[in-house]
């Protein structure tokens, strides 16, 4: 299901979420692991990439470009549209949610979040993205 040598854009504010999500991702399996400390850097580090990014894991409040605004960058960018996005966060509010929808989020994770959850999370943005239903 997955290809584990997928380069993946982890984007998070703060290095310790960055670690933790990169060593859930490596627990999985994955092993092309980039990260970014905010959205204006990963959007340089995904529109400059020699091999595209296959999914980008963004925290949503961020300084600067937040998750979400992220997001719909990604999204309105021909280059970039395509590209399964999760959003990771401690924001669960309904309206959260209906936005992140709405700017067409692959999959939404709140945090505080288990490596299972993810994974899960993982299957379902690649299975929108592919057409199918998450196993």
């Amino acid at each position: 299901m997955f290809n584990f040598d997928t380069p993946i854009l982890i984007v998070d504010d703060m290095l310790t979420m960055r670690k933790l999500v990169a060593k859930a991702l490596r627990g999985i399996g994955f092993t092309n692991i980039t990260d970014a400390k905010n959205g204006n850097e990963a959007w340089e580090k995904l529109t400059s990439a020699e091999i595209p990014f296959g999914l980008v894991i963004s925290d949503w409040m961020m300084p600067d470009l937040t998750g979400i605004d992220f997001l719909k960058r990604v999204r309105l960018d021909p280059r970039t549209r395509a590209t399964p996005f999760l959003l990771l966060t401690a924001e669960s509010s309904k309206d959260n949610v209906a936005e992140a929808v709405t700017a067409g989020v692959s999959s939404y994770i709140v945090k505080p979040f288990t490596p299972d959850t993810l994974k899960k999370q993982l299957q379902a943005a690649y299975a929108k993205h592919q057409g199918k239903t998450a196993a």
